[in-house]
Parts: structure tokens; C-alpha cells; sequence
């Protein structure tokens, strides 16, 4: 009996073993530049044992061999095409964006409806249905009628912070408060909801908006559960957004648009473009559900309450670490109220040369997610990994990573590039003819549809918090700023904190 308990035991082991080691072949037999992975968790060691943040674990991968095109990475077991050339990458996202159109499998609209409707998560052609209706909420004149509401928040906000340090600088959690305008902006442009949350700390719009967005404590370990093992979430209904923000959200989309239908209300944002496809004469396809109205406001709150917001900190911090930044910001800031009689329009700002240097500066170094994904839907010639290589055809369900920030840390891209210097972006030298938004927010159709509006808030609120304010270093700051190991967006260690003091203007 205890020869056979010996071999089962032995068998399973190295079941297990070939399952999770199937694949370790891939890269060496295609002659790919890789590093050897482990079993079960690939290339992935390094950071789930937090020796190294994802952005270190995949610039050191980025870096295995100068010369080429794209190098492998095991994503537990799943082998990862990672680019290096930047016109494959244009390629694959642009010219042949046919042959990778989605991104790889998230969550399911089957495990979690609401968040498997984000456009984000959509595939092929619904994904183009969705995409084509909510565009234009996100073009230029769009975004001049949100511009007031915008900047009414952003005031509201700048006011706040000069309240609280008139008597003596005051130090914030500016991931804190700026998650907080994120919030109250997105309630005004996607649900036409007034909110102040720096003010009213425990509204709904901001408890349940926070939780149904977070990747930490309960929301990570969702979020895996899902990834891996998806079929023991249906049995068990666990979900992302959790029962209570889904009926949140659902009820205020669906009791926005009655209101608005009862009362003859229109207002310049999301809700009410996407009830106007209940208008659309093309027949049923091109009209939107509760739910999916519902998803879609949802997805802008997912894909700008924290994004959004960490981009703002790292632009605050600096701008309070570097004086002369400050400065120079705080002039041409100055000049443009003084221009505009107190109450620059929407043009004025933005057309702002230096603060959009900072802002390009911000996210060249800091961009929030450390690559962007695509999966292959349909047979794809890649050129040889290495010169003298043969080509690598990419099969359907195969994956490939552009690394954002190694590219954008990269010398051969930008010179100096730990160093921030919003100059780069004004200079006619060779940096400026690579856009770091064009990688930070995605590129080609699947580009975020939000990055013009996520670019704008920002705008906003320095305007008005640099017209006000002066911001130095927070003491509970740990500078020099490092990279947070723990986690797989980019954030400070530490947290972000600053200190805000009145000017006197």
C-alpha cells in the first residue's frame, strides 16, 4: 500500500511539474533571448517575493540583448512575447492592429457583468460597437463643455488647501486627496452627480467608487482568484465589483436618466451621449442597455479614479522637489490669469507649453502600468528575434508586452533618462519626436479614449493649485522617491505627502 501511496505521489508531482513546464521550451527552440523560469512561477519570483518591483523585474528582462527585437518572459507559465523595436511595436498596434485587437482575457462578462462590459475588457466586435458610440464623448468639444465643470472642482479643491494652511503649512496624503477630486470630477462627467469629497469624506459616490476599484487587501485577492481560477469563482460568485456598488451604480445611472427624461435635462457629459442612442435609427445594435450604460460610466470611474490621480501626485512631487520647475510653472500660470482677467478659458489652458511639458515629463518616468498587452487573434510574421534569426510566426492566443516604462527609460529613446527635464519636451532635439503619452496611454484604436480628458483634469487642477498654492516636500515623504516593490502600478514607497503654503498673490 505504501509502495503505490509513494508512486501516486510521485506521478501527481511530476503531473504538476509537466503542466506548469510544458512551455519552458517555447523561446529557446523560436532562438529568443530569455531568462529560465521556474516552475509555477515563471519569471515572476523576483517580484511576488517583492526582491524587485514589476517595472525592475521587466526592464532587466528588457535589457537581456541590445540587439533584440523583442526577448521572452514567462508570466507564470505563460510564455510572453516582449517588444523592444519600436516600429514593431507601431506595427502590431497600427498598421497591423487586425491581427491583435484585444487585450488578453481580464474578467469575463460572465464572471462579473459589470466590469466585464468595461470597454477595456471587450473583444472584437462588440468592443468596436462600444468604442464607436462613446468617442465622441471624449473629442475636443466635448471637452470645452466639461471644461467649467471641471474647473469649478478644481477651485473648489485649491480653495481647500489654502483653508487649511493659512495658519502653518499643512502636509497632505496628496494620493488621498487627489483620488478624492478624481472622484468628484468623474461624478460630474460621467454620472452629472455634484459631489465634495474633500469635504464630505464618507459619500457613497467615493466609499464605494474607492472599493470597487481597489487591487489591494480583498480586491487583489479577488482579482486572482478570477484570473486563475475562474470556474470555482462562477460556482461561488465572487465578483470584482461587489453586489453593493453594483446596485449603487446601477441605480444612479438608471435614476439620472429618468429624472433627466422626466424633467427635460441635458447636461454636457457621458449619461446623457450615451442616452442619446436611444435615438439611433440603425436598429437595436447600435443602442445602449442599462447595464451596459452602467458599465461603461463604471469604466470611466475604474480607468480614471486611480490612474488619474497617481499621475497628479507624481507631477506634485516634482514640482515641490524641484524649485525651479515650481517657479517657472507658477509664472506661466500667473501670466495666464493675468491674460484672462482671473478666468482663463478652455483654449488658454489648454495650450499651456511648459505645464504640458511637465505633465509629458511625468509620464515618461512614471507611466502607471509597467506595459501594455495584446493578444494575437490571427497568424502573425514577427521578423527574426536576432539578427542572423529566423522569423517567429505568432499563433492565435499567443501574447505579446510592450514594456512602457523601459522604453521610456530607455538612453536610445531619451537621453538621460532618469533624469526629469521637462525641456526635452520643448527642445527641438531628438526626444521630442517620441511622445510619452502615445505609449503611456496605449497606441493605435485601442488607445484609452479617456487620455484626453485625463490630460485636462490634470491641467486643471495645477492651474488652479499653483495660482494658490506653494508645495514642498511632505516630511513623512521618503525621498529621493523610489518605486513601491509591493505593488503592480507604479506608486511611491512610502506614499506620496506634501506640504501646501498660501501664496500671497
Amino acid at each position: 500500500m505504501e509502495f503505490w501511496t509513494i508512486l501516486g505521489t510521485l506521478l501527481v508531482i511530476l503531473l504538476i511539474y509537466y503542466y506548469f513546464s510544458n512551455q519552458n521550451d517555447y523561446f529557446s527552440k523560436h532562438g529568443i533571448p530569455h531568462i529560465k523560469p521556474i516552475p509555477l512561477l515563471g519569471n515572476m519570483g523576483p517580484t511576488l517575493l517583492r526582491r524587485m518591483s514589476i517595472f525592475e523585474l521587466i526592464q532587466k528582462t528588457y535589457y537581456l540583448d541590445k540587439n533584440a527585437n523583442y526577448v521572452g518572459f514567462f508570466d507564470f507559465k505563460t510564455p510572453i512575447v516582449m517588444l523592444r523595436d519600436r516600429d514593431l511595436v507601431k506595427n502590431i498596434t497600427v498598421k497591423n492592429f487586425d491581427h491583435f485587437v484585444n487585450h488578453r482575457d481580464f474578467i469575463t462578462s460572465d464572471l462579473d457583468p459589470l466590469f466585464g462590459n468595461l470597454l477595456f475588457t471587450m473583444r472584437d466586435d462588440k468592443w468596436r460597437k462600444i468604442r464607436a458610440v462613446m468617442t465622441p464623448a471624449f473629442t475636443s468639444s466635448k471637452m470645452k463643455g466639461t471644461y467649467k465643470l471641471v474647473a469649478e472642482c478644481a477651485s473648489n479643491y485649491a480653495d481647500y488647501f489654502v483653508e487649511q494652511s493659512q495658519e502653518k503649512p499643512a502636509e497632505f496624503n496628496t494620493k488621498d486627496a487627489f483620488t478624492r477630486y478624481t472622484n468628484d470630477v468623474i461624478g460630474t462627467f460621467a454620472f452629472g452627480v455634484t459631489i465634495d469629497s474633500i469635504r464630505n469624506r464618507d459619500n457613497d459616490f467615493y466609499v464605494l467608487g474607492r472599493k470597487s476599484t481597489s487591487f489591494e487587501g480583498v480586491g487583489a485577492w479577488r482579482l486572482t482568484l478570477m484570473r486563475f481560477v475562474p470556474t470555482l469563482c462562477k460556482l461561488f460568485n465572487i465578483k470584482f465589483v461587489t453586489d453593493d456598488a453594483v446596485a449603487f451604480f446601477t441605480n444612479l445611472v438608471k435614476d439620472t436618466i429618468a429624472m433627466r427624461d422626466e424633467k427635460g435635462i441635458s447636461r454636457p457629459d457621458m449619461i446623457q451621449l450615451m442616452m442619446e442612442t436611444r435615438n439611433n435609427k440603425e436598429g437595436e445594435g447600435s443602442k445602449l442597455t442599462l447595464l451596459e450604460m452602467t458599465s461603461q460610466a463604471y469604466g470611466f470611474f475604474f480607468g480614471g479614479f486611480d490612474t488619474s490621480s497617481t499621475l497628479m501626485c507624481f507631477v506634485a512631487q516634482e514640482i515641490a522637489e524641484k524649485p525651479h520647475v515650481q517657479e517657472k510653472l507658477q509664472r506661466e500660470v500667473d501670466q495666464l490669469f493675468e491674460e484672462h482677467e482671473e478666468d482663463p478659458p478652455y483654449e488658454a489652458v489648454n495650450n499651456m507649453v511648459y505645464l504640458d511639458a511637465v505633465i509629458s515629463e511625468t509620464l515618461r518616468m512614471y507611466p502607471i502600468g509597467p506595459f501594455l498587452d495584446r493578444i494575437c487573434t490571427a497568424e502573425f510574421e514577427l521578423p527574426p528575434a536576432l539578427p542572423g534569426g529566423k522569423p517567429v510566426m505568432m499563433k492565435p492566443g499567443d501574447i505579446v508586452w510592450i514594456p512602457v516604462y523601459s522604453f521610456q527609460r530607455d538612453p536610445e529613446n531619451f537621453p538621460d533618462p532618469d533624469v526629469f527635464d521637462p525641456e526635452r519636451f520643448i527642445k527641438n532635439d531628438k526626444s521630442s519626436g517620441h511622445s510619452a503619452n502615445s505609449l503611456t496611454f496605449g497606441q493605435g484604436p485601442r488607445m484609452c479614449i479617456g487620455n484626453r480628458f485625463a490630460l485636462l483634469e490634470t491641467k486643471i487642477l495645477f492651474v488652479h493649485l499653483l495660482r494658490k498654492c506653494s508645495l514642498k516636500p511632505g516630511k513623512k515623504m521618503i525621498t529621493p522617491m523610489r518605486v513601491s516593490k509591493t505593488s503592480f502600478v507604479m506608486t511611491a514607497e512610502g506614499g506620496f505627502w506634501v506640504e501646501f503654503q498660501p501664496r500671497n498673490i
